[in-house]
């Protein structure tokens, strides 16, 4: 069975998002330290809903950098795969802790835990998105 591969930018640094919120440039820095296998991928946020693994994950000068595998053995993972490659689906998303913030016109994301990296609907930050994909064998 084909799986799906996807590389994209689940944060994007310096960009207010629809929450009024920005992330900052090295907010992940732990995140990266500890590595991809310690964030789950998930489906719409939803923690019962893994829908395969982020293999990798760095800050660049845009944003938090992502490549993740979907799996196809789990209904959520096809049902993601086949929005993602339809086009339907492309926007990718964080769920966070906060650790450390700056107040101004808007709130500064400076230190986050990253808790999970989910395929969403609609990403809080617009230009977060998947931005390539590749079929692989599963």
């Amino acid at each position: 069975m084909k799986g799906l591969r996807f590389a994209g930018y689940a944060a994007i640094f310096d960009a207010v998002d629809r929450g009024g919120d920005v992330v900052r440039a090295g907010a992940f820095a732990d995140a990266v330290a500890k590595g991809a296998e310690a964030v789950p991928l998930l489906w719409q946020h939803e923690p019962g809903k893994p829908i395969g693994r982020i293999e990798t994950i760095a800050e660049d000068q845009r944003g938090l950098r992502v490549v993740g595998r979907l799996s196809t053995r789990s209904a959520a993972g096809r049902e993601a795969a086949t929005l993602l490659r339809d086009g339907a689906v492309g926007g990718l998303s964080f769920g966070y802790r906060v650790r450390g913030e700056r107040r101004g016109t808007n709130r500064e994301l400076t230190d986050l835990d990253l808790v999970e990296v989910s395929l969403v609907t609609f990403p809080m930050q617009p230009a977060a998105r998947v931005i390539a994909i590749a079929e692989e064998e599963d």
